[in-house]
């Protein structure tokens, strides 16, 4: 461990962990809008879908050994996932959980509010986000499936939001 984080205080500490989470999310800002300049939007579309089919699983893999999760925690388990994602502190998002059924609407996305800050068209990660979400869900609990309820391009209201809904199939 890095011994400069023991000077830190908690509140000093939380703020650390939400400039990480920008950065890392600034990362893959910066490497997406590299190859979709130089190569184009289906290009960086393809390197992303590769980068987030292993990367979900790691990071799935990291907060269910964090939190001690059980093999199968079903919904609960995703839901106390999802909130430890490495955006969930820098998206707006909810979670409802009813009736068998797991909705994650993020209400306020980074990635679009910079893209649209900056004039830039929308991502259309919908696709992307098929492969990240269904991912990190099947690695918390391979009995969990995953559709999208609503994400760019294919969106309700001004397509800066998205939502999920998760549920079991066993």
């Amino acid at each position: 461990m890095n011994e400069e984080l023991l000077k830190f205080s908690k509140e000093e500490l939380i703020e650390l962990i939400s400039i990480y989470s920008k950065n890392s999310l600034a990362l893959d800002g910066v490497w997406f809008q590299s190859v979709e300049h130089k190569l184009g939007m289906d290009e960086a579309m393809f390197h992303d879908a590769e980068a987030w089919k292993r990367f979900t699983v790691t990071e799935a893999r990291r907060i269910k050994a964090f939190l001690k999760l059980p093999e199968n925690p079903g919904l609960e388990g995703l839901a106390a996932a999802l909130k430890l994602r490495f955006n969930a502190n820098i998206n707006r998002h909810e979670i409802i959980l009813q009736d068998g059924k797991l909705v994650f609407r993020n209400t306020e996305c980074s990635v679009q509010k910079a893209r649209k800050k900056k004039g830039m068209e929308l991502h259309p990660c919908k696709p992307v986000g098929l492969i990240e979400y269904a991912g990190f869900a099947a690695e918390i609990d391979n009995r969990i499936s995953c559709r999208c309820i609503s994400c760019f391009p294919d969106s309700t209201g001004d397509g800066t939001g998205c939502a999920w809904e998760f549920y079991l199939t066993r």
